[in-house]
């Protein structure tokens, strides 16, 4: 039941969010074109406007969400989730993804379905050391419907974070929110209420869409072929993500630089991060918006895009995510590092006329890597997104992505 309500609730957020998107960037912009706003200027106005919204938000109400090692790590330290501002979470995850932001939806539902599962716990403490489970029961089961990958959201939930894009595991060290009292609830029992909560959710939200569509996840591709080309062409598509990966640290850094520049103007920063978001939006509409949803459109069009602006595309995105969490628009980063990911990998099948859906596993492996530096949480995140067969690939890519020297100035921590 748990899970069935985690993989519910992501499922109405999902579609809360899609609906919104409909709204504000179909409809909308249909309607002033046809009172005269030039549409090309739609994704800069609109932008600047989101970033007054989430400003103001900011500043009224608090930096909410938390990002998602920050939830992953209170509940594994302390077992439960602060949820007296779920509300504001709630809000506070919507609104950038409303207004076209290049970040995920997973740290404020991941914060939340924490929250509620606390508030469960604190009201069913006569069961006892159970319900300490709870949290991470919700987190896992919340991941796992997030980026449909039930082996990700298992392990994240038992680990305490879930990469280390922002630095704070340099040098291999367990980190303060993994150093916890032995377990009080057996890991047989444990194990079982994992498995049972990702089912109930997984089950939950495949049912939703079945029944009303509207949900979203991590993409899916089927076949791909693995020939001497893909082999002779592997290591400079690892080095095209690998580089992507490398300049999202780069980003952070100067994003920082940035931010500390303009203090504690949380409306200011917002604003510009609108501004840049929407004049790259101008020119390059994919880099707004999380990605799960573009991703099936990009497969549809690549091919006319060209490897020019592929890449532009993948390269900015990884700019445009940074920009937004820097500078107040609050969220997470997988989605958009994979969408980066899959647009350098079709540049790559183009450019080398290798099977695209190689090159977009080798790629995005290796930009998670270089980013994430936990080469198994990303192969355990992508290993339902591409064929069986590449496995090996993603596993080896992830691996000489986190090879990659990250520059410790360049730790966000």
């Amino acid at each position: 039941m748990l899970g069935a309500c985690a993989g519910a609730f992501c499922w109405a957020f999902f579609f809360l969010m899609n609906a919104g998107l409909d709204l504000l960037w179909v409809k909308a912009p249909a309607w002033l074109a046809a009172i005269g706003m030039p549409a090309v200027v739609y994704p800069l106005a609109f932008c600047v406007v989101g970033g007054v919204a989430i400003g103001l938000f900011q500043k009224n109400v608090g930096p909410y969400p938390d990002d998602m090692n920050t939830v992953l790590a209170e509940v594994k330290k302390t077992g439960r989730y602060e949820y007296r501002h779920l509300g504001a979470m709630f809000v506070g995850a919507l609104l950038p993804l409303l207004f076209g932001g290049s970040i995920g939806p997973e740290a404020g539902l991941t914060g939340v379905v924490a929250g509620l599962c606390s508030w469960v716990g604190d009201r069913l403490k006569f069961v006892g050391a159970e319900m300490r489970e709870l949290a991470n029961a919700g987190t896992a089961a919340i991941l796992s419907t997030i980026f449909s990958a039930p082996l990700f959201g298992l392990a994240a939930p038992l680990f305490g974070y879930a990469d280390d894009a922002d630095g704070r595991r340099h040098g291999g060290g367990a980190s303060a929110a993994t150093v916890v009292s032995a377990p009080q609830v057996s890991k047989p029992v444990k194990t079982a209420v994992y498995l049972l909560s990702v089912a109930g959710a997984l089950g939950a939200f495949m049912l939703l869409n079945e029944v009303a569509g509207g949900g979203s996840g991590l993409p899916h591709f089927s076949a791909m072929a693995v020939g001497t080309s893909e082999l002779a062409w592997a290591l400079p598509v690892v080095a095209l993500g690998a580089c992507a990966g490398w300049l999202f640290h780069g980003f952070g850094w100067a994003v920082g630089k940035l931010s500390a520049r303009l203090g504690d103007r949380v409306v200011v920063k917002a604003v510009v991060a609108g501004a840049i978001l929407g004049v790259l939006g101008i020119f390059l509409p994919f880099t707004l918006f999380a990605g799960e949803a573009q991703t099936e459109m990009l497969a549809q069009q690549w091919t006319a895009l060209g490897a020019g602006v592929l890449l532009a595309t993948g390269f900015l995105k990884v700019l445009a995510s940074q920009v937004c969490l820097g500078l107040g628009w609050r969220g997470g980063h997988f989605f958009p590092l994979i969408f980066s990911g899959i647009a350098i990998g079709y540049a790559a099948a183009g450019l080398f006329g290798i099977d695209p859906v190689f090159a977009l596993s080798v790629s995005t492996a290796a930009l998670l890597g270089a980013a994430m530096r936990q080469p198994l949480m990303v192969a355990l995140l992508l290993i339902l997104c591409f064929p069986a067969k590449a496995v090996v690939f993603v596993l080896a890519a992830a691996c000489l992505g986190a090879a990659v020297p990250v520059p410790k100035a360049f730790s966000r921590v």
